[in-house]
Parts: structure tokens; sequence; C-alpha cells
């Protein structure tokens, strides 16, 4: 089927959570979030979330096309004896957490070097020392479970209960999961998400004691952020303007 095909035979709507979920894609290629040809991310298309959108197995986050993406129902696992079968961990996390939480509506889950830094560690929890780690506070759930590579929705499961309604999981021994309303919105939890462990890091480096705000200031803060939820739509439109003009085959 064409591009144009696909356009026009499925709703509009699906196809701008294509554009989207591809351009985020390509934008963690950018910001060097991705690892070799792993990592998923996911959005749901029905009102009861159980049929999503995710990448194909095994494809570099840097080719990666609206048209690309698979349209998965997670009550479906005969998906899994097709040639086009997704990744076996993906369909694990995704589906399982799809399956379960119908407010998850985008799922991203990375690697990326620093919260995956601060998630090797026996604590690894944000502590509100600034502005981007007091984002996080109390809203930031935190897994201390892992059981290896996941097999099967059990751990997507388990996974959807460690969130509950949290929109962060900071994957002990493992990396980090966000989800959230929209692509936009789950894709700016990841951008602070990371810079706030960097922070974290950068301040554990130092050897010296951290200051970390009192309860209330740190609560204080982090309500302060929800004033700014608009910005997570203007940032992800201002990235993909630049994406279109060096290079909007994502759009395909």
């Amino acid at each position: 089927m064409s591009v144009t095909q696909l356009k026009t035979s499925r709703d509009a709507t699906e196809w701008q959570l294509r554009v989207d979920l591809a351009a985020a894609f390509r934008l963690t290629v950018q910001m060097n979030w991705h690892e070799s040809v792993g990592n998923h991310f996911s959005v749901a298309v029905s009102a009861d979330g159980k049929t999503f959108l995710m990448n194909p197995k095994w494809r570099h986050f840097s080719t990666i096309r609206a048209s690309d993406l698979q349209l998965l129902d997670a009550d479906d696992d005969s998906i899994m004896h097709a040639p086009e079968a997704p990744d076996v961990s993906a369909w694990a996390i995704h589906g399982g957490i799809h399956a379960s939480v119908a407010h998850a509506r985008c799922l991203l889950h990375l690697h990326p070097p620093y919260a995956t830094a601060l998630a090797a560690l026996a604590d690894p929890e944000l502590k509100p020392i600034d502005q981007n780690t007091a984002r996080f506070y109390n809203r930031l759930a935190i897994d201390l479970a892992y059981d290896g590579i996941a097999e099967d929705k059990a751990e997507g499961q388990r996974l959807a209960r460690v969130l509950g309604n949290k929109r962060t999981i900071m994957m002990g021994n493992h990396g980090v999961l966000c989800a959230a309303p929209t692509v936009a919105e789950a894709f700016e939890d990841m951008y602070f998400l990371e810079r706030a462990a960097q922070t974290m890091i950068l301040a554990y480096s130092t050897g010296q004691k951290l200051n970390i705000m009192p309860h209330e200031l740190a609560e204080k803060t982090a309500r302060g952020w929800e004033d700014y939820g608009d910005s997570a739509f203007a940032h992800f439109e201002q990235l993909k303007q630049a994406l279109d003009k060096a290079d909007p085959s994502y759009k395909e």
C-alpha cells in the first residue's frame, strides 16, 4: 500500500499519530538517547488503548517513517507467530501496559545514558536538587524488581501496576519508561527526565553533600511545572519544524 493510500484509507487522527511518533524516533537519535536497533515507542489509537502503533522489530530509529509503524492489538497474540512479529520484549512491555492502563496513551521506553546510569544505582531516586529534578518529585515510580529481558506480557502487566497513576518509571537495572496522554507530552517527559538524571549524576560525581529541597519546596516546584504543560506541545512542534527542514522523510 502506498503512503497516499495509507493516508486516505485510515483516519486522519491515526495518520497524525504516526507522524508524531515517527518524529519522536528521529528526534531521539538527535538527542543520542537511542541504542542500536532496540528500544520501542508506541501510541494508542483506540479508545481503550489496546490498539496501538509501535516500531517494527530491529529498525534503527533514524530510518523510521510514519508508514512503517505497525498497527497492533494487545489482545491478539497471534501476531507473535507472524513473519512481521514485533520484538518479544517490546510486545511484552508495550502490549502489557496498553492492555492494562488506558490512560497511558503514549509509551516511550529507552535506555538513555544518564537516566540509565541513575537506574543502575542502589537508590535510583531523583532527589529534588533543582527545578528539573523537582519536576518528578513524588511523581516518579521506581521499579527495583528487574528480572531480565522481558519475555511475556505478565512483565508489562507488572510494570503497569508499578506505573499506577504516574507517568514515569525509573526501571532499576534497566532504563526508563514515560507514559503520557500524547506523543508530545511523553517526549517532553523523557527530555526532562534525562536532563534531570544528568544533573543528578553530575551532582553525585562531586562527592559533596546534596542540597535537597525540603518537602514543601519540592512539592511547590513540582506543582509549578503543571502550569507549563502547554510548553511540551510548543517544544515538540518546533523540533518537528527543524526536522522538516533537515529531513522530512519521517512523514512518509
